[in-house]
């Protein structure tokens, strides 16, 4: 198995909560904790209805997204279980999906593709299998590409860092 890895994971960039209805997420989320409100998601082919919250600012902003599934009994079932998905700003998406293919990670189908918030995601399939035996162990990963200017503050902060 290679060791040198030809990509960082700089940080949390989102986490996903689902429920069979959002109201009391939001409750939680934006009414009670007080996170942003920052825009809404809808789409068929991935069965949600999702509000997009945040918390923080600038590039260590952590995007909290509250979805519910527009058909309950359809699939993806993003409302199982509650804490659906933690997403991992990547500086490298491509070189990092491809080295961890190699390493026999698996991944969801799908590749990569254009997120909810308009970055280029893919996602860590939460089982293993024959031809690919190492997965999330349990829990989806998306990888997200960061965007330049978050790449260069999560250097500047590591830089700055007492080493």
């Amino acid at each position: 198995m290679q060791t040198s890895r030809p990509f960082r994971i700089l940080g949390v960039q989102q986490i996903a909560i689902g429920g069979t209805d959002k109201a009391p997420l939001r409750k939680l989320w934006v009414d009670l904790l007080g996170l942003t409100p920052h825009g809404t998601y809808r789409s068929e082919r991935e069965n949600v209805d999702e509000d997009i919250v945040t918390a923080g600012a600038g590039p260590f902003k952590v995007e909290v997204d509250l979805m519910q599934p527009i058909n309950p009994e359809g699939k993806p079932r993003v409302h199982e279980t509650p804490l659906n998905h933690v997403g991992l700003w990547v500086d490298d998406l491509p070189g990092a999906v491809a080295w961890l293919e190699k390493q026999g990670l698996r991944f969801a189908p799908g590749g990569i593709r254009k997120g909810a918030a308009g970055h280029d995601i893919c996602f860590v399939h939460p089982k293993g299998n024959e031809q690919f035996p190492f997965s999330g162990e349990g829990v989806l990963i998306e990888l997200v590409q960061a965007p330049p200017e978050v790449i260069a503050a999560f250097d500047t902060l590591a830089a700055a860092a007492p080493h």
